[in-house]
C-alpha cells in the first residue's frame, strides 16, 4: 500500500468515525448534535475560502513544479539553501497550521528532506507582524536575540528530525 493509498484509507475512516459519532449524539442529545452539526458547518463555512486556496496551491505545485527541481532545491542534499527556504517560509507563512499539512504532507511525499518540514513548523512562530509590538515592549536587542534563537533551534530540531525519521520514498 502506498503513501497515498493509505491517506486516502485513513482520511475514509476518519469520516466514517466522525459520522458515527455524529449519529451516535444525535441518538442520545438531538438537539445538541443538532448544535454541534450547526456549529462544524460554520466553523467548514469560514475555513473554506483558506482550503480553497491550498487546494489552489497544491494543484500549481503538482501541475508545475517538477519533483527533481523540489529535490533539487529541498531534497537530503539542499544546503543552506534549502534551510534558508525552509526558515524563510515557516516565518512569512501565515493561518492555522494544520492548513499547511496536506501541502507539506505533498512536498514529503515529493523527497522533501523531513527535517526541513520540521523546521518550516517550527519557524512559523515567528511572526512577522507582532516583531515591532514586541521590539516596543522588550527592545530590539532582545527581538533580535529570541528570534534568532528561534530559528536556531528551528534547525536544531530538523537536524534531529532528519536523524530520527525515515525518508519518504519519492512520488
Amino acid at each position: 500500500m502506498t503513501v497515498s493509498e493509505r491517506e486516502k484509507s485513513f482520511g475514509r475512516i476518519l469520516l466514517l468515525i466522525v459520522i458515527s459519532l455524529y449519529l451516535l449524539a444525535a441518538l442520545f442529545d438531538p438537539a445538541s448534535a443538532g448544535q454541534a452539526l450547526m456549529k462544524s458547518l460554520s466553523v467548514l463555512k469560514n475555513i473554506a475560502p483558506v482550503l480553497l486556496i491550498v487546494l489552489f496551491l497544491m494543484t500549481l505545485l503538482s501541475a508545475y513544479i517538477q519533483p527533481q527541481k523540489i529535490f533539487h532545491y529541498l531534497g537530503r542534499k539542499s544546503g543552506l539553501k534549502g534551510w534558508g527556504i525552509a526558515l524563510g517560509g515557516g516565518v512569512l507563512s501565515h493561518g492555522p497550521g494544520y492548513l499547511w499539512y496536506p501541502i507539506l504532507s505533498d512536498l514529503r511525499a515529493r523527497g522533501v528532506n523531513e527535517g526541513l518540514i520540521v523546521a518550516f513548523f517550527y519557524a512559523r512562530s515567528v511572526k512577522v507582524p507582532w516583531l515591532p509590538m514586541m521590539a516596543s515592549y522588550f527592545g530590539i536587542a532582545f527581538t533580535v536575540i529570541l528570534t534568532f534563537y528561534i530559528l536556531l533551534a528551528a534547525v536544531i530540531q530538523g537536524k534531529i528530525a532528519e536523524k530520527i525519521i525515515p525518508p519518504q520514498s519519492t512520488i
